[in-house]
Parts: structure tokens; C-alpha cells; sequence
């Protein structure tokens, strides 16, 4: 759980959009799906937040009524991206997606993929990215078996966290 300073102006928000565990989520949705709220779910490491990913969530966010999103842990990022990732820890890489007026969860999981928490969580729509093809998507057995869907959204040429980085590092 994000832990803040006393009176911080996100603290509000770090306490009711970032979840501690999947279980703590899963109450959560429990709520909004009595209300008949449609959860759409999408995972990934969010090291720089950039335009890219402002795009792809936002469209992610349009298709139901609850985004949530399932965030690598540092330890996953770095076995996925190298030794020198993530430039942001967890604790602000949630926090900078809880920001975004769109998100209404965060929670971040431990393992190399989401499917455990998918498993758990059981979303009505599980989204990925454009660079994605739908058979390669983490979770979605699990997700049709249930009766909800998968889509692959667009995906905004130009812009990766890996490009900005070296971009940075070329200054």
C-alpha cells in the first residue's frame, strides 16, 4: 500500500484507487457489479507514462464502467525490461495511474503474469494493446470461460518507454 506523508493532497486518492492485493479489489468490484457496473481490466509495467499509454487506457476506460489496472511489481519489471528498470518504483508508477481521472483501480501483482489475479478478479473485458495478437493474451481463457471478452485495442505508433529512455540518454 502506497504510503503517504501526513495532509499530501494525493493521499485521498492513493486510499481509495490503490488496492493493497487482489483481494482488496475484489470487494471492491463486487460493489460495483451489484450496482450492474461493467469492469474492463488491463495489466502492464507503466515505467514513463507517455502518450501512448494516455491513449491506449482512455480507450481501455471507454469500454465499460470500472478501468482497473494490474501493475508489474519492480521485481517483474526488471525481469522483463533489464536490470536498470523500472525508472519509477511501484509506489509512484500506482500513483501517477491513479492520477488519471479514467482509472478507478490499481493493484499491483507479484507474479511474471496477471493470470492469478485475473483468475481472481474476473473482469468483464480484459483489454491489451495493439502490439498484442488475442491469442497471446494472459488470461483470456479465463476470461471467456467466465462469459466475458477480450479485445485488442489500438496502438499509438511512436511513442514506447524503452524509445524515451534512450532518447534521455542520447541528450
Amino acid at each position: 500500500m502506497l504510503i503517504m506523508k501526513k495532509n499530501n493532497p494525493l493521499d485521498r486518492i492513493a486510499r481509495e484507487k490503490i488496492f493493497p492485493h487482489g483481494q482488496a479489489l475484489l470487494k471492491k468490484m463486487k460493489e460495483w457489479s451489484s450496482l450492474g457496473e461493467e469492469t474492463v481490466f488491463t495489466n502492464g509495467c507503466f515505467d514513463l507514462l507517455h502518450l501512448g499509454h494516455l491513449s491506449y487506457l482512455k480507450e481501455a476506460a471507454s469500454l465499460g464502467d470500472r478501468l482497473i489496472i494490474g501493475l508489474n511489481a519492480d521485481a517483474s519489471v526488471r525481469t522483463l525490461k533489464g536490470a536498470n528498470r523500472p525508472i519509477w518504483a511501484e509506489r509512484e508508477r500506482s500513483l501517477h495511474l491513479a492520477c488519471l481521472t479514467f482509472v478507478d483501480a490499481v493493484v499491483v501483482f507479484e507474479e511474471s503474469t496477471p493470470e492469478q489475479l485475473i483468475e481472481l478478479l474476473l473482469p468483464d473485458i480484459l483489454v491489451k494493446g495493439g502490439d498484442y495478437k488475442l491469442e497471446d493474451v494472459v488470461g483470456k481463457d479465463i476470461v471467456e470461460s467466465a462469459g466475458g471478452r477480450v479485445q485488442i485495442l489500438s496502438f499509438l505508433e511512436g511513442y514506447s518507454s524503452t524509445a524515451l529512455i534512450e532518447k534521455i540518454q542520447s541528450l
